[in-house]
């Protein structure tokens, strides 16, 4: 059994695998400096550590949207000019 379906198009799922690191790695960032931003707020500062172990699992529905959002474009690229919203 092919990973990839007759058409060609790749599945959400199969995208969300190769995006999840970066997905990742950008929840880690912006938890970081969102715990940054929270010292003004008199909170304690959020070391990188901890930023990296939050965005393990919250990296998770980052990864799904960024999958359906790049599944979508490349279902408008594939359409060609005028396509579904054109």
């Amino acid at each position: 059994m092919s990973a990839v379906p007759r058409d060609g198009r790749w599945p959400v799922w199969r995208l969300g695998l190769l995006l999840y690191p970066a997905a990742a790695g950008t929840v880690a960032i912006n938890l970081f400096f969102l715990g940054l931003m929270g010292q003004a707020l008199g909170l304690p500062a959020l070391d990188p550590v901890t930023a990296l172990i939050w965005a393990l699992p919250l990296g998770v529905p980052a990864t799904w949207w960024a999958g359906r959002r790049l599944r979508r474009l490349m279902d408008e690229a594939d359409a060609g000019p005028g396509g579904p919203r054109g």
